[in-house]
């Protein structure tokens, strides 16, 4: 996403800044040390001062470093907000690097923004996981956030809807946890999560290549110290004279973030790495569930779903007395065509498990996440289970899976609705009545309206392309170059690759291929490129402005109303009611055209068009006087608009005869 400069400014007037009341605080500390200091040093023939200077040079040095690198805006951004106009925030674009030391590159959030202070009708839902939380690979308009948001739209138009995804690849439970306070500071109705598959290898887990060992009371304590400048600079110093000695092979530059983040490739089951791994998942997403059941916060989390059928196993050894994973894989297919669907099923997922490359999670993760679940009586979604259930032989495969564990687009939209049949189950949807409507009508009109264009498809399947042209997914003598793997046959794929290649943010890439289909006047594709950014940033009001000028302009007056609709409810100008008010009239919705006219000229007396327009819909309601009185008042403002003088004769005829 293109921030405008006043976006800019606000994030910069937002940065992390040590405020007055730290300040403070810090010296009530320091007060404190020198005083317990003095008082142990009575009895001193020196004087108090002379034992309190040595104790408070380092104190008021480091305040001065932290106040100085502040001011100046040292480093990078750590607060979990940003402000993106007067009244919205969202999750701040450079919050990774609290998890992230060294990697270049950093994963974000698909930046859902919301309101900063939040609505009586608002219903405010975080999500929290990983890059299949987050839509890998057809982020940021592909995840199973979006089809929460538009159903729970489509049952409640009245309700302020906010589905705030801080999914974000490569991260695991540590940054779950680090980002939950902040969450709960917004109020939040409700928390979902899926998590689960980064816990080996993803920032800070114990076979990372971003690691902090394995003690997660040092971890965390890191975690806190990084909210300090003075850390940053502390710790880019390190990182400068580290790489004075490093070769460029030990950089974490090159090829996907996939394959940069194993750093202790080989996990085998129950080693003690293995062991690790779990333990750290398990206590990180008790102290998750114990945080929000004290703050009284509802939580649904999902169970995970993998590739179990079509993804043989990464990498396969003979550790102890176990087998080796590609033994048990083979024995699962065979399994498999002797119909032996059960025990196939078990086979593939003891496979899964034998696996000593830790990309996909080990059984021991979901049983956790339902033994948690069930201890804080918090409801879980089966998503393994239901994705099992509704794949051929009963095993997901391919079918609902574009690599080892991201689903395909419709598995993410099955995902949405999976979670959102529970939160109606338990009944954790926002107040009021909602629409009257049946559940397969819902998810019928929501699958309509997922705003997800060729250029959002090709994007999806590039990055697909590219993560599997690389470790582990082949050997990386192995790696073929971009353009083996990928032809440009299309102006769509040439600005796609760009997305893919980091050249262009994804955002652009929209505007760039709208306009090229505005170029060959193809309307419906421009129009649904438009809508794509509007979908994803509703609160950008120039992308309304740019689409309704172009369509209005060409006449597309069917494709222009969708867009006057949701931009009316999001600022009512004249504009807006007087264009839905013309066009209603030309769908002979005589009703919604009153409204719409009346409330137009409201906002402005003196349009002709408004007026014309008004005393042709008094016409069609045969309240002819009030018609003769409205074209009276265009023609006063403007005696030569086009048919006023027309209409005000047969309407005057009307009224003598």
């Amino acid at each position: 996403m293109e921030l405008t400069q006043k976006q800019k400014d606000w994030i910069l007037m937002n940065r992390n800044k040590l405020t007055t009341e730290k300040i403070a605080s810090e010296l009530k500390i320091s007060q404190k040390i020198i005083k317990d200091f003095l008082a142990s040093n009575k009895s001193s023939k020196y004087p108090k001062w002379f034992y309190a200077v040595p104790v408070l040079i380092p104190i008021v040095f480091l305040i001065i470093l932290e106040t100085s690198l502040q001011i100046f805006n040292y480093g990078n951004t750590y607060n979990q907000w940003v402000q993106i106009t007067n009244d919205k925030i969202m999750l701040n674009p450079q919050i990774a690097y609290r998890y992230f030391f060294s990697t270049k590159g950093i994963p974000y959030s698909n930046q859902n923004v919301f309101d900063k202070v939040k609505k009586t009708n608002a219903f405010r839902v975080f999500i929290l996981g990983e890059s299949s939380a987050a839509g890998y690979p057809f982020l940021p308009n592909g995840s199973f956030a979006v089809y929460i948001k538009k159903r729970l739209e489509l049952l409640y138009p009245d309700n302020t809807i906010e589905i705030i995804n801080l999914s974000m690849s490569a991260i695991n439970s540590y940054a779950l946890k680090d980002m939950l306070p902040g969450v709960l500071e917004q109020k939040p109705d409700l928390i979902l999560i899926y998590t689960g598959h980064n816990e080996y290898y993803g920032a800070l887990g114990v076979g990372s290549m971003e690691s902090l060992g394995t003690s997660r009371e040092i971890i965390n304590f890191v975690l806190w110290l990084n909210k300090f400048k003075s850390v940053e600079l502390l710790r880019n110093a390190i990182k400068s004279v580290a790489n004075l000695f490093s070769s460029p092979k030990e950089t974490t530059e090159g090829g996907t973030l996939m394959a940069r983040m194993a750093k202790d490739q080989m996990i085998p089951l129950h080693s003690s790495l293995f062991e690790k791994g779990i333990k750290q998942f398990e206590n990180n997403l008790n102290d998750i569930f114990n945080i929000t059941h004290k703050a009284s916060v509802p939580v649904i989390i999902g169970t995970l779903a993998y590739n179990l059928k079509d993804q043989e196993p990464f990498i396969s050894t003979t550790e102890g007395n176990l087998p080796a994973a590609k033994n048990i894989f083979e024995k699962a297919k065979s399994e498999l065509k002797m119909g032996n669907r059960k025990q196939a099923d078990s086979l593939f997922r003891y496979a899964k498990d034998l696996d000593a490359l830790r990309f996909r999670a080990p059984e021991k993760i979901n049983q956790i996440i339902n033994q948690l679940a069930l201890t804080y009586n918090y409801p879980v979604v089966d998503v393994d289970k239901y994705f099992n259930s509704i794949s051929p032989d009963g095993i997901v495969g391919n079918n609902l899976m574009t690599d080892h564990l991201h689903p395909t687009l419709s598995g993410y939209q099955i995902l949405g609705r999976l979670f959102f049949e529970k939160m109606k189950e338990i009944n954790l949807l926002p107040k009021g009545e909602p629409v009257n409507l049946q559940d397969k009508t819902q998810d019928s009109i929501v699958l309509h309206q997922y705003h997800f264009s060729q250029l959002d498809s090709t994007i999806g399947n590039f990055r697909i392309a590219y993560l599997k042209n690389d470790w582990p997914f082949v050997n990386k003598n192995q790696i073929k170059s971009p353009n083996e793997i990928i032809k440009l046959h299309t102006y769509v794929d040439t600005v796609a690759i760009k997305v893919v290649d980091g050249k262009i943010p994804w955002e652009r890439a929209h505007r760039d291929i709208a306009q090229y289909y505005l170029k060959n006047k193809n309307y419906s594709l421009f129009a649904e490129e438009v809508r794509v950014l509007t979908d994803q940033y509703p609160f950008i009001n120039e992308y309304y402005d740019f689409a309704l000028n172009q369509l209005l302009m060409f006449r597309q007056y069917e494709l222009a109303y969708n867009f006057l609709i949701e931009y009316n409810k999001i600022e009512q100008t004249a504009f807006t009611t007087k264009w839905l008010g013309i066009i209603s009239l030309s769908r002979d919705k005589t009703e919604n055209a009153l409204q719409y006219l009346k409330t137009s000229l409201g906002f402005n007396g003196q349009d002709t068009q408004v007026l014309y327009n008004l005393a042709g819909v008094y016409v069609l309601r045969k309240e002819y006087n009030l018609a003769l009185n409205i074209i009276n008042q265009c023609l006063e403002i403007d005696p030569n608009f086009p048919g006023a003088k027309k209409l005000q004769m047969q309407l005057n005829s009307i009224k003598r005869n």
